[in-house]
């Protein structure tokens, strides 16, 4: 069992890897949702428009039509048949999730996120208790209320709420009523439920996952027989529940995280400052044995910050 437990989580990874090492795939994550944030807010600041629309759907260089499938979805359940072009924007979209990861999005792309990873910053800076917890299927009931909604309006329902799209036009357009439900997100996790909103209340994440059940992009426990019981990665995984069945899996067992509930964001491989992951592909086969047994049982303050 390590001895370092009691340290703050990452702290080990930055003694051994140094501050980049330690926070590389955070730093290219921020460097991705701004680039892509960016280059939809070119247009309006600075009249630069390689690409017109924002994340529900766009056009870049007059080209490249890119459509979320997911308000596509909406549209057709609302018997607005779409136009070829985003018909073939959706499907572009959706193929690219679908192969590469569909929470991809989430951790990548999804503006949202570095708000509600500052929550969960806030929300542990506070000592809080990780609040009410409902169960993670509550995204996928979301998900089909909403269609149903759009069903029975005609309309394309989740934009109506939707913060991604709120953010979007409060960068354009100001300080205004859009911003109250970026602000209820970030409430709601620090408050209400840790990592509740992306973990169990988004149903755009619920599609994505849905979308990216069989890609090829999975993060690999290879190396689990070096882990030394740290929890780090438990405790900034923003889907803990993924871990367990690759790192603590025997030797006969994949190491490979196949829950599509992973968002591929790279953090496990941040804080382990014993390198047990890595980045892999779905039919990775390489070896990969399983841990020594445990003399004892996780020290409770271990435990607790997993928990």
């Amino acid at each position: 069992m390590s001895g370092t437990v009691h340290l703050p989580v990452g702290q080990e990874a930055i003694e051994a890897k140094g501050w980049m090492g330690a926070h590389k795939y955070l730093i290219l994550r921020r460097l991705a949702q701004l680039t892509f944030l960016g280059l939809f807010l070119l247009g309006p600041w600075f009249g630069i428009w390689w690409v017109k629309g924002n994340l529900t759907g766009s056009l870049t260089f007059e080209t490249l039509p890119l459509t979320d499938p997911f308000v596509l979805l909406q549209g057709m359940f609302a018997q607005h048949w779409p136009e070829m072009t985003a018909l073939i924007g959706a499907l572009i979209v959706g193929g690219v999730y679908a192969i590469i990861g569909g929470r991809v999005y989430c951790s990548w792309v999804c503006p949202i996120n570095p708000i509600t990873d500052g929550a969960h910053w806030v929300h542990d800076k506070l000592g809080m208790q990780k609040g009410w917890q409902p169960k993670r299927t509550t995204r996928y009931w979301i998900l089909g209320t909403v269609l149903l909604v759009s069903a029975a309006t005609g309309t394309i329902a989740w934009e109506v709420i939707n913060p991604i799209s709120m953010l979007h036009r409060g960068l354009i357009f100001g300080i205004g009523s859009a911003w109250t439900f970026v602000l209820v997100v970030f409430v709601f996790d620090v408050f209400v439920s840790r990592r509740g909103w992306c973990g169990h209340i988004c149903p755009v994440g619920a599609f994505y996952g849905l979308l990216g059940q069989k890609a090829l992009l999975r993060v690999s426990a290879v190396n689990r027989a070096a882990c030394d019981d740290c929890m780090d990665c438990f405790a900034v995984c923003p889907e803990m529940h993924v871990i367990s069945p690759a790192l603590r899996g025997k030797t006969a067992d994949t190491p490979l995280i196949l829950s599509p509930d992973c968002t591929n964001c790279g953090r496990c491989i941040d804080v382990c400052a014993v390198d047990v992951f890595k980045f892999s592909h779905r039919f990775d086969t390489a070896s990969a044995p399983g841990r020594v047994a445990r003399s004892k049982p996780l020290s409770k303050s271990g435990a607790s910050r997993a928990a």
